[in-house]
């Protein structure tokens, strides 16, 4: 795309965005600060137990790679997409460039001379996508510094960039806490210690997890610290059977795809925290990563990561897409085969699918809810014929991948009699399957078997009114 059709395109966006400028914005901070749940399992708004449902994506070089005008048109977008969280690199190497070309660091950490009169510097744009963030009431999980400069940090630096983060974000209504970034926890654990504690220290409104190495999740080695509120781990970006060299796994071998199991594995620990998938496999990211002419990641492989996760247990879920995570055009070398424009790549199916997994699960009553694949009568399928199903007291969800035929347990949940609908995760339609006795009925999708027609079976006690029965899509929830 030429420089002169970049700039068109953003002045026509401007142009609608003040169009539509009336149109109000939900700030879920309106609701107060995020908290983890009483029963541990989920992040609400402290006013009234609210519901976050956290519908992130992997923007990680967003501070330096986009402008100012790029940046509004980009989290813009980001809203109308129903994406409520962007994960970002504050510092990605040390220093740290901007497009601008300023610095945000030096080798040593001296935060004293960072912002300087009258320059826009390195911080001041980060400042300014904080603040657009918040105008479109969106939040910025920031990752404060990448794993990969872990050699070149120690517990002075570590705390000396805690300091001054939380001091310079402590007022903002949008922050979340990351620490680590792609990296085991087990490497030099006393600098993320002091990089948390010198956050928490300051600000004790925002809550924090810790961005852990592919296939582990951070429960392994920080969920006893008094500063990890909730657990994130990392699924991508391996198929099955795909170990690629790696010597660390924590996992069985051709389980690389089940990131249900991180799940499983995070509640598995005491104390019992809320979790999340903070970065699963990318659209149109080779499988792998590493040999560029591998198929690459689908939108249904995305969708599959989602409601894989979510129904397992997840408060909510990240997705990526390996053009938008980079923020790739014309005239850079991409890293893991990115060609496509960021901008281009937010047209991609995957990347509009997303907002129908958050509309479904605030359709229903959210903080009971709890995965149970017992819902699923007899033996469960293995990979990628693996059913997973979440359940509240009145109502079921079963996400079916494959399209295999399945019984399920309609006596789980209350009602003599239960409103069945498949849901399609592709477009969020409906289609009501009608009234049926509470028993374990047989349920086969009408479609080819594994061609990217997954469904969500819902079943409803037929007392309760979550759903309309002629309703045909989901309904739009915050």
């Amino acid at each position: 795309m030429k420089l002169r059709t970049i700039t068109a395109a953003f002045m026509l966006f401007a142009a609608g965005t003040m169009a539509h400028a009336a149109k109000p914005i939900y700030k879920p901070w309106s609701n107060g600060a995020l908290k983890v749940s009483d029963n541990q399992r989920y992040i609400v708004h402290e006013k009234g137990n609210v519901p976050f449902f956290w519908l992130g994506n992997t923007a990680w070089l967003l501070p330096e790679r986009l402008d100012r005008d790029e940046v509004e048109y980009y989290l813009t977008k980001e809203r109308e997409a129903g994406y409520n969280v962007e994960q970002i690199q504050v510092l990605n190497g040390i220093p740290t460039f901007n497009i601008y070309g300023h610095a945000a660091n030096n080798a040593e950490f001296d935060f004293s001379k960072v912002s300087q009169p009258g320059v826009y510097g390195y911080w001041e744009h980060l400042d300014y996508i904080v603040d657009v963030a918040e105008r479109n009431g969106i939040y910025i999980a920031m990752d404060c510094i990448w794993g990969s400069q872990i050699n070149a940090m120690d517990e002075k630096k570590g705390a000396a960039l805690g300091k001054f983060l939380a001091e310079r974000y402590k007022n903002k209504p949008n922050i979340i806490w990351l620490i680590g970034g792609d990296i085991m926890g087990d490497k030099k654990p006393e600098v993320w210690d002091a990089m948390a504690r010198a956050i928490k220290k300051i600000d004790k409104v925002h809550i924090m997890t810790f961005h852990p190495r592919g296939r582990t999740t951070s429960a392994r080695w920080f969920n006893d610290r008094e500063w990890m509120d909730f657990n994130m781990f990392q699924s991508g970006h391996r198929r099955y059977g795909q170990r690629n060299g790696d010597g660390d796994y924590t996992i069985k071998d051709n389980t690389e795809e089940d990131n249900w199991a991180y799940v499983d594995m995070s509640f598995e620990k005491s104390p019992m925290k809320p979790v999340i998938d903070g970065e699963p496999s990318y659209e149109d990211i080779p499988q792998g990563l590493h040999d560029f002419d591998a198929p690459r990641w689908q939108d249904y492989d995305v969708r599959r990561y989602a409601y894989w996760a979510v129904f397992a247990g997840c408060f909510g879920h990240t997705y990526g897409h390996n053009s938008i995570m980079q923020f790739m055009r014309p005239g850079l070398l991409g890293s893991f085969g990115a060609e496509k424009p960021w901008w281009e790549a937010m047209k991609d199916p995957g990347y509009a699918q997303m907002k129908y997994l958050k509309y479904l699960m605030l359709t229903f009553p959210y903080l009971e809810r709890i995965g149970d694949q017992s819902v699923i009568a007899g033996k469960n399928g293995e990979r990628y014929d693996r059913m997973i199903a979440t359940r509240g007291n009145d109502y079921l969800l079963v996400y079916n991948y494959s399209g295999k035929p399945m019984d399920i347990d309609l006596t789980k949940i209350s009602g003599a009699k239960k409103n069945v609908w498949w849901f399609n995760p592709s477009d969020g339609t409906l289609s009501y399957l009608g009234e049926m006795d509470s028993k374990v009925t047989n349920f086969a999708l009408d479609g080819a078997y594994m061609r990217g027609g997954d469904r969500v079976l819902i079943a409803v006690d037929a007392s309760k009114n979550y759903l309309d029965k002629n309703a045909t899509c989901i309904p739009e929830k915050d």
